[in-house]
């Protein structure tokens, strides 16, 4: 009994781990709604007696409301945004993972993401860890996570859009230790180093997607924008302006393959309502129109379970500049 009491709470806590105004020189520029992270949904949830039965909070951007129980949660408001924080419930156990926080700045509030160890502690005989980034992105998270295998499956990753802005705008903040390498820790093995440092990141992504008649989605890339964050800003940097590159980039001096290469492991859900992966299968003209906007926001770049503890990011004010 006690072995499949730790073997649930494993899974439970891996599975808790895995979203117009004119300006001068007469540019347009369109704030994405509730980028201005200044309006947070609280949400209040009591985990299961047997690894303590506190009560968390996570933080959700949307309109501002206050949510007292174990209530999946669907996006409130027509915000567009997704976030890490995530109930899971896995053998009837419920466990939470909050990365992303509300954060006051001047008279509003900015969204900070910091990656970190989460632990859960069995009965008193094992403390489990596992370590978990902050990302915010335009989609949502399918509620409660219910198992840790193909963690991707729980985001719907993007949302329509069929608009061709020059840039992507906002305001950020960047504290990371520099490591050399990073860690890697799902609480089913032991910890691993991995190489290489970890980095803050934005991806920014503009596809025009097609689904076929079993409910596959295959993709053509229309836009890219992909920046790393290796070093601490010390304080906020306003206004950062990011050119939006279109078309079949390959040969553009500022293409990264490591980066800005073609994806195939991010999911969506089909018009049937059920999450299947979005491939990528090459590159439009720049003159193509896209369908999603894809936009994510995260303290770590390698995927599950993998980064740095201590790598934060804040965001704040995200716009669209046309």
């Amino acid at each position: 009994m006690v072995n499949i009491k730790l073997k649930a709470a494993a899974l439970l806590l891996a599975a808790a781990m895995a979203a117009p105004t004119a300006a001068d020189g007469g540019e347009k520029v369109v704030p994405i709604k509730y980028g201005n992270m200044d309006q947070w949904v609280v949400r209040h949830i009591k985990e299961s007696g047997i690894i303590g039965g506190n009560t968390k909070t996570l933080y959700e951007i949307g309109p501002n409301r206050t949510i007292n129980g174990n209530t999946a949660y669907k996006n409130l408001g027509g915000s567009p945004w997704g976030t890490s924080n995530v109930m899971a419930k896995v053998m009837g156990v419920v466990k939470t993972n909050n990365s992303v926080y509300r954060e006051k700045r001047g008279s509003g509030y900015c969204a900070k993401m910091t990656t970190h160890i989460e632990s859960v502690k069995v009965l008193g005989l094992m403390n489990i860890k596992v370590l978990a980034a902050g990302s915010i992105f335009l989609g949502d998270m399918k509620e409660p996570i219910t198992g840790t295998k193909d963690a991707q499956k729980w985001l719907n990753f993007g949302v329509p859009f069929t608009g061709k802005p020059r840039a992507l705008r906002y305001d950020y903040r960047v504290q990371v230790p520099g490591t050399k390498n990073r860690i890697r820790q799902n609480g089913f093995s032991r910890k691993q180093t991995v190489a290489g440092q970890d980095y803050a990141t934005t991806v920014f992504l503009l596809q025009k997607r097609t689904e076929d008649s079993k409910g596959n989605i295959t993709a053509k890339r229309v836009g890219t924008m992909v920046v790393r964050y290796g070093k601490s800003t010390g304080g906020w940097i306003n206004n950062a302006t990011y050119e939006i590159l279109y078309g079949d980039i390959r040969h553009n001096p500022k293409y990264n393959a490591a980066t800005m290469g073609l994806r195939t492991t991010d999911y969506a859900r089909n018009s049937h309502g059920e999450s299947v992966p979005v491939r990528e299968t090459g590159w439009a003209s720049a003159s193509e129109q896209p369908t999603h906007m894809v936009l994510q926001f995260s303290s770590s770049h390698g995927g599950a379970y993998v980064g740095t503890v201590g790598n934060t990011l804040w965001i704040d004010n995200v716009e669209l500049v046309y």
